[in-house]
């Protein structure tokens, strides 16, 4: 008999045990030590390692609620659904995710590929530092997990199943409420507003009509278009870099939804990373540099995701009428439009919600966080109104300059 035979939360002990016991990855002389690395909102993470040797893990486990609160109550079939995801990204986009060696569906937890000698990029972005690469990196993640997964490429018999496989309802829940509906009302009274900007908010989220109707809207589309396999969650902080590497992590959001939503989540974190820049970096000069590089990057997100985009498609669409001209460039289109939604969408929900950003809420000067709040929240219901007008790479970066210029002034 094991402990390991039936559920129960892991504790760093335990997590040392499970390896030894579970994984293959270590000798049998070794001497595991473990730390408990977590800070995310809803699982638990340790990373095991051998004291005589450079051989380490991580250990994901699935508990019943969030850590973020127990009132989100959740099953743990998420961490499989995560672990199916990560090794399906893998084949669609090798080096690109970490390695996953092992899912335990008694435990719940997931062992994978320690990426210590990465940093989490909202960490790395909060210090300023520059990637030269990610822009090429993240749009060849996207692309090959997004376009690869849709109807476009697969046999949709093919397709419906895998729909099947990663229907995800109850994170799909946390999403549909967080992002698409209470930062627009907070009917649920769970909403986290920077008491200064309250009356603001109120005033630009809450009793602007035209905008909840754009995201009603949105909100339907999010339930109802099962268009490719997204990761769900697809922020700087489910991101590894490194100089010369990218690894996106945590797909536990992971289900059939619109592509937009991981392209938006992505620009709108962008975002959050160029506002703290302005509202926190003394000296001029390293400021108007780390800008330009998240306003370059932005634009060569859009313009780099087209292209590849374009190219997979011309080359290995399977679906007859897709080959019809003009049909690509619409469908494109459409996922544009979606990832300018989804942006504002995101840059709301972070600063009112209850899951808010380090880029935001480390700003310590009042003003200087209330201008960053602002901007946030003005450029997304740009996004939001304005959704079929972005296009271009350009056109979200001018927006991001227009509203900078207002707010100077």
């Amino acid at each position: 008999m094991s402990k390991f035979d039936k559920y129960f939360l892991m504790s760093s002990s335990d997590a040392v045990d499970y390896a030894a016991e579970k994984l293959s990855i270590f000798a049998c002389d070794s001497e595991l030590d473990c730390k408990e690395i977590g800070d995310g909102n809803l699982n638990y993470v340790f990373r095991v390692w051998d004291k005589k040797s450079d051989k380490s893990v991580i250990i994901k486990q699935a508990g019943y609620t969030a850590r973020i609160s127990d009132d989100f109550k959740l099953s743990p079939d998420r961490n499989r659904i995560e672990a199916e995801t990560l090794r399906f990204q893998g084949d669609l986009a090798p080096g690109l995710v970490p390695i996953v060696y092992k899912y335990d569906d008694i435990m719940s937890c997931c062992s994978m590929e320690d990426l210590s000698d990465y940093t989490i990029m909202r960490q790395a972005l909060l210090q300023h530092k520059i990637f030269p690469n990610f822009a090429e990196h993240i749009t060849t993640f996207m692309v090959n997990t997004l376009l690869l997964t849709s109807d476009i490429f697969l046999n949709h018999q093919e397709k419906k199943s895998l729909v099947k496989s990663y229907t995800n309802p109850e994170l799909c829940e946390i999403t549909e409420d967080l992002v698409y509906t209470e930062p627009f009302n907070d009917y649920k009274h769970r909403n986290d507003v920077f008491p200064p900007n309250l009356d603001w908010v109120k005033k630009e989220l809450y009793s602007d009509n035209e905008l909840k109707l754009e995201v009603a809207k949105l909100k339907f589309e999010f339930l109802t278009n099962a268009q490719a396999l997204i990761h769900g969650d697809l922020h700087t902080g489910s991101i590894f870099v490194n100089e010369n590497s990218t690894k996106v992590i945590d797909p536990e959001f992971a289900f059939y939804g619109p592509m937009g939503y991981d392209v938006g989540n992505i620009i709108a974190n962008m975002i959050f990373a160029w506002v703290n820049a302005d509202a926190t970096m003394d000296n001029e000069d390293e400021s108007i540099t780390f800008k330009s590089w998240v306003e370059n990057t932005i634009c060569e997100i859009i313009d780099k995701f087209k292209a590849k985009f374009f190219k997979i498609f011309r080359e290995e669409a399977k679906e007859i009428l897709a080959k019809t001209p003009g049909f690509s460039e619409w469908y494109l289109s459409q996922v544009l439009h979606d990832t300018a939604a989804v942006a504002g969408l995101e840059l709301c929900r972070r600063i009112v919600g209850m899951a808010h950003v380090k880029d935001i809420i480390s700003i310590d000067a009042e003003s200087a966080r209330l201008r960053a709040e602002r901007i946030c929240i003005t450029i997304a219901k740009r996004y939001i109104k304005n959704r079929e007008s972005y296009n271009f790479g350009e056109q979200f970066v001018n927006t991001l300059k227009e509203v900078e210029n207002e707010f100077s002034q």
